[in-house]
């Protein structure tokens, strides 16, 4: 597993929520963490969303999104307040690593025992979750499973987990129907998100399964902007809304 090389410090949301009383993924220490879990009044399924925070959407990069990380990203925003932002890149692989290479890596499975793997686990994509922390996995994945004290509902149906217990569950199929592994995570400081989102850097939708869990990640950015109604030929870097 590759050192951890943040790029940035994360945001205080960003930190408490990629902690928790557990070891964190690909950063198996003996230091204990802690994750900011459901606050009061969070509603079943996901966080009490506050009006015009965007946790539980998907970001759609546009051409004025002119950092190279991002380009044609589409990102699912994990948590969004006036304290910041964290999300993941979902349609990013991340080169030269599968699945079950990397679970023989983080001790998960024996060298040479992927190929027994059950079906679905063969099927998880490790993606290039974001620039800061790329050294930590997330699980991004369907609610049938659920780590106690440890999994962050984030929407109806999604959640984020980031234990080798989850790893672990799908290794030996017990783990959830749908489940993609990200590298790293996409974090913004308190208004940033909001003032790239004003300069035409990104639009957004909502999120489903296939944007998220789907086979393809080459045609999620299409396919996000189709759901949006845009033509990427219609797409500008002019200043303004597409």
């Amino acid at each position: 597993m590759r050192a951890i090389s943040a790029i940035s410090r994360p945001n205080g949301l960003a930190q408490a929520l990629i902690s928790s009383n557990m070891h964190g993924i690909g950063r198996v220490t003996n230091d204990h963490l802690e994750i900011g879990l459901p606050r009061k009044g969070a509603r079943k399924g996901g966080l009490e969303k506050a009006s015009g925070f965007l946790d539980g959407q998907m970001l759609v990069a546009m051409p004025a999104m002119n950092d190279e990380r991002f380009n044609r990203s589409v990102i699912y925003i994990c948590a969004h307040s006036s304290e910041g932002a964290m999300g993941i890149i979902v349609n990013h692989p991340a080169p030269n690593i599968s699945f079950p290479e990397l679970l023989v890596q983080l001790d998960v499975i024996p060298d040479g025992e992927g190929i027994q793997l059950p079906n679905h686990a063969e099927n998880v994509r490790v993606l290039k979750g974001g620039p800061v922390e790329t050294g930590r996995g997330f699980v991004l994945h369907s609610a049938d499973y659920v780590v106690e004290n440890a999994t962050l509902p984030i929407d109806d149906g999604v959640c984020l987990t980031a234990t080798l217990d989850i790893l672990k569950a799908i290794a030996s199929g017990e783990g959830p129907r749908s489940a993609v592994l990200a590298l790293g995570y996409a974090g913004w400081a308190p208004g940033q998100l909001e003032q790239e989102i004003q300069s035409n850097g990104w639009l957004h939708c909502p999120a489903d399964p296939e944007l998220l869990f789907g086979q393809n990640v080459e045609q999620k950015y299409n396919r996000a902007l189709q759901k949006i109604g845009i033509h990427p030929g219609m797409l500008s870097s002019d200043a303004g809304h597409a």
